[in-house]
């Protein structure tokens, strides 16, 4: 396409520039529209050229002046002339159109606001702040404010901007294409927070689809597919002391209890048609709850705008956008900001591993396999239905680095909780065989998702040294917490998936039956301290015809209560972190359901309240004994006390602090039987303290006591038992568990 007409008295030769402007496929605007010198006469001159849709006529304001445009032809193609020295970088359009009248800048007399720097890094896969780069931001450009769009689609013929602003016509706003890059950019003057917009992407079929802007910081609920625009928001930077807090909190020797939220069923306004809490009031409501309960951590299930309300969040859209089911991108800031006002760590589920199909998103995004493998067997997870990030490719790292570094750094949160790594990091992941390729040594490793996963650790780790990366890796994938220059993945914990499997097996079966399976609870031992671990009762565990974890329990209504009581005991004094999914400490009968709020009303009856006060107190306790969280992930911490009474199903163990004297030890017993005179090896000499007894009355047990004592204390005989020198004799509840803490010598 010539960029000049040299003959300025027949313009006929434009009818091909606007054919292409009017189906959508113009590919270099800049070179047409807006304003060019040329030399017409030996005479230099200035042409504006603008393309508006539905215009009457259009004047160019510039210089106190007025100069009224030739219309090209009946067409949407406005020219003028200009002979006198014309300032290109200050004129304005007046519009004239049949009912309305309107006065903006014309977008193409705007230099390019992209950085060549960051789009370098980003071609690179190490662009890890690209949500300063791309996607619609508010911007000043030559003295003029607006949005600055930027959207990589390589190999799309032509790319527009529509929007409210334009009446959604793909020929009235398109985008300048850095070929080194493959980004699309524009800048629009005079457009206002809260409107929505897209990309329109004609393909080289020359066919038109239109995409959400992967960037989108805000994006329509579903139905709607749109972006939205959003205004700067301010990002209140941390304080040494609220980084010094973080660091403690969320460090491997922190005593770190989570409590798993998703937002849609955790609390609804039943009296207003079953509503969704806002983000404000889970502020309010949610995180004063989780602080009385004890917790230290919310994690926070998938809020990246998803337009299925059953996939609870796993099938993102946005990746950058907060959801609006609960409100705005400033209220949930609010949310934020109200954990850290309340001193609990804030962390989020994010999902790198997989993007549904909806026709507005990721997926053949420019009309070609752009974000996902071409080929079915690396880009499609048969699992979910859903497309495979190409993790090859370096500018769908940078993407995820980005979008890592963008939840942590914009609304300061303590960590992210990845999901799915098991599938990201094997290629057969949950494929037979041919269903999958090899890597290009032959084995199955996904070295592509290993490298994006390592990167992402060490981008996030070092930009945000106080926050925790959380892996839900379901295998026994080596040194998923180990750091990357020893070879491994860089994350800080790791799920403990064998753990839960193992010991909900194992408290499912009859007591009758536990002897026989005794394994089950002991066998996590062996590899405690190859990571560093969280232990979950996650809502995988509570769905899917799974049942809730009281209706998993064996034998009548009591037991079920007292085994219930006992597993939780047994799970905080086991080494490693501690995770519940919101309604563990209510107990309900019935399995999750993200479409109704949890049963609150079960608080009324003694036996849950029992269940809830076993939490909040384990939760203190917890806190408070350091014995039970500082030495998690080494041997150091832990010593068997007997993990072979399978005959009586009873566990005992010894945990330890950093200090020597910091001592607790833990009998766990699950049979409804009662033992007397029960005796038991103690690492020190010295006055033990039953702190914890989950057969308590006030927890809704039998109130059996472990020591007759008043004070329940008691000391220890220098009777040898269990390879120690000194004992001492209790009596051990029906289906409990049993913290004594060593007080003294």
């Amino acid at each position: 396409m010539n960029s000049v007409n040299k003959k300025l008295g027949s313009i006929e030769d434009y009818s091909e520039q606007v054919s292409a402007l009017s189906s959508g496929e113009f590919s270099d605007p800049f070179s047409f529209l807006g304003p060019h010198d040329t030399c017409f006469e030996e005479q230099s001159v200035t042409i504006v050229r603008v393309y508006i849709p539905s215009a009457v006529s259009v004047d160019v304001l510039h210089d106190g002046l007025k100069t009224k445009m030739t219309q090209y032809a009946s067409s949407n193609l406005f020219i003028a002339r200009f002979e006198e020295p014309f300032n290109k970088s200050d004129y304005r359009l007046k519009v004239q159109f049949e009912s309305s009248e309107v006065i903006f800048d014309d977008v193409y007399r705007f230099a390019s606001a992209l950085d060549e720097h960051a789009m370098y890094l980003f071609n690179e896969g190490t662009l890890e702040h690209g949500y300063k780069h791309f996607g619609a931001r508010f911007i000043e450009n030559q003295g003029v404010k607006g949005v600055q769009f930027s959207v990589w689609a390589p190999n799309a013929k032509s790319v527009s901007v529509i929007g409210d602003f334009n009446y959604w016509q793909p020929n009235q706003h398109f985008m300048r294409l850095h070929p080194a890059s493959g980004v699309w950019d524009l800048f629009v003057p005079g457009l206002m927070p809260d409107q929505c917009y897209k990309f329109a992407i004609t393909t080289l079929d020359g066919s038109v689809i239109e995409k959400a802007d992967p960037y989108a910081r805000k994006m329509q609920q579903a139905p709607g597919t749109a972006g939205i625009l959003q205004g700067s928001k301010e990002v209140a930077e941390l304080s040494a002391d609220q980084i010094s807090a973080r660091l403690a909190r969320n460090s491997v020797d922190a005593p770190i209890s989570i409590y798993e939220v998703h937002l849609g069923s955790w609390k609804r306004r039943l009296d207003e048609g079953n509503r969704y809490l806002t983000y404000r009031e889970l502020a309010d409501d949610l995180v004063s709850y989780v602080k009385d309960l004890g917790f230290s951590h919310i994690q926070l299930m998938p809020i990246s705008e998803f337009p299925f309300d059953g996939s609870w969040g796993y099938q993102p859209v946005g990746l950058f956008s907060p959801t609006s089911r609960f409100g705005s991108v400033e209220d949930f800031q609010y949310f934020s900001q109200k954990c850290e006002e309340q001193g609990i760590g804030l962390l989020l589920d994010w999902v790198p591993g997989h993007f549904p199909t909806d026709p507005h998103g990721l997926q053949k995004f420019d009309g070609t396999h752009l974000y996902e493998h071409a080929d079915k067997r690396q880009g499609f997870h048969p699992d979910w239905n859903t497309c495979v990030f190409n993790y090859d490719r370096p500018e769908i790292k940078s993407y995820l680095l980005s979008n890592a570094n963008y939840w942590l750094s914009e609304y300061k949160l303590d960590g992210l909780r990845v999901d799915a790594v098991a599938s990201m990091l094997y290629l057969d992941y949950s494929r037979s065989e041919g269903e999958w390729v090899a890597n290009q040594y032959g084995g199955r490793e996904n070295i592509g998702a290993i490298d994006c996963l390592q990167s992402s650790n060490i981008t996030c780790y070092k930009n945000s040294p106080h926050v925790m990366m959380v892996a839900e890796e379901s295998t026994a994938w080596p040194g998923v917490t180990q750091s990357v220059e020893h070879g491994g993945l860089g994350f800080g914990f790791k799920w403990n998936m064998g753990w839960m499997n193992d010991s909900l097996g194992y408290m499912q079966r009859d007591p009758i039956h536990r002897k026989y399976h005794h394994h089950e609870m002991t066998f996590s031992m062996a590899y405690a301290f190859s990571e560093n671990y969280i232990l979950p009762l996650s809502h995988d565990e509570v769905v899917h015809g799974k049942g809730s974890l009281l209706s998993k329990m064996p034998g009548d209504d009591w037991q079920q209560f007292a085994n219930l009581r006992a597993y939780y005991g047994f799970m905080y004094a086991h080494p490693g972190k501690k995770l519940l999914f919101m309604g563990s400490e209510l107990a309900p009968r019935s399995e999750w359901d993200h479409n109704e709020s949890l049963d609150w009303s079960l608080l009324q009856s003694e036996a849950h309240q029992g269940i809830f006060k076993t939490v909040k107190t384990l939760n203190q306790l917890y806190k408070k004994t350091p014995a039970l969280f500082e030495v998690d992930s080494s041997p150091a911490g832990f010593r068997w006390i007997d993990c072979d009474n399978a005959g009586q199903s009873i566990l005992s163990f010894a945990r330890f602090g950093k200090h020597y004297s910091d001592l607790t030890i833990v009998v766990s017993h699950f049979t409804p039987q009662v033992f007397h005179h029960f005796r038991l090896g103690v690492p020190k000499s010295g006055v033990y303290q039953v702190v914890f007894n989950s057969d308590d009355e006030a927890f809704f047990g039998s109130g059996v006591k472990a020591v007759a004592h008043k004070q329940q204390l008691i000391e220890s005989k220098p009777a040898a038992s269990h390879g120690f020198e000194q004992s001492i004799e209790i009596t051990v509840p029906p289906l409990c568990t049993v913290y004594l803490k060593y007080i003294s010598a």
